[in-house]
């Protein structure tokens, strides 16, 4: 069975990609560029190029292709900021839940359709014992929050949502949602890079910093997905 992964800033770069074909599928929602192997077809959210910013990420597109090319299972990976002082830059979180209040791209835009979103326990169970039996520590539970982009949360609002989610982010929620409203399996593993804005007090956060400590969890997170491939 075809794998399907979405990568982001956790994924620049990674050595996963050597030898995958490319290859552009056109969707009603769009072309999508993506990259193809025997085992598992990668999509780069940001693009060919990694520069589309997250809040123009055409997720209907990407999802829609990963259905038209028969990949039922899908694994995406995330770069987040820690809301809590306990989950430390370099965790690897594999979330239970997620909180989407805004901006939730939907395929029911003609139709009064409503779907209870979801991650996949299977697929969350898969990517906790692929962690396990290669001895990487993970947090196997937390609630994702997704924010709009392309800034950075303010202080307030990372107050607001350390109560009520562990990690924050741009991306996954779209994907998940999109993912069950057409019947794919969808689960997530996030990267921790950096604490979210104010969570440290005298830390001031700067994209191209995030980018970099992005590359400290690949390792871990290449074993992870080259396991479950």
């Amino acid at each position: 069975m075809t794998l399907g992964i979405t990568g982001g800033t956790s994924l620049f770069g990674t050595k996963l990609l050597k030898g995958a074909q490319e290859k552009v599928v056109e969707t009603i929602y769009g072309s999508v560029y993506l990259l193809v192997t025997d085992a598992y077809v990668f999509i780069s959210r940001h693009g060919k190029e990694t520069n589309i910013p997250p809040h123009r990420i055409n997720y209907k597109a990407n999802i829609s292709a990963f259905q038209a090319l028969g990949v039922t299972n899908i694994i995406g990976c995330t770069s987040v900021g820690s809301l809590k002082r306990d989950i430390t830059p370099q965790s690897v979180v594999v979330p239970h839940d997620y909180i989407n209040l805004c901006n939730v791209p939907t395929f029911y835009d003609d139709e009064l359709t409503h779907i209870t979103p979801d991650l996949d326990e299977g697929l969350r169970t898969a990517i906790i014992n692929a962690a396990k039996e290669l001895n990487i520590k993970l947090v196997a539970k937390g609630v994702y929050f997704q924010t709009s982009g392309p800034r950075l949360e303010t202080r307030a609002e990372i107050n607001f949502m350390k109560n009520y989610a562990d990690i924050v982010g741009m991306c996954m929620a779209s994907e998940a949602t999109l993912a069950t409203e057409l019947g794919l399996r969808y689960a997530n593993i996030s990267t921790v890079d950096n604490y979210a804005h104010g969570i440290i007090a005298a830390e001031t956060l700067d994209y191209k910093q995030i980018v970099a400590d992005a590359s400290k969890s690949k390792d871990n997170l290449e074993k992870v997905l080259l396991k479950l491939i």
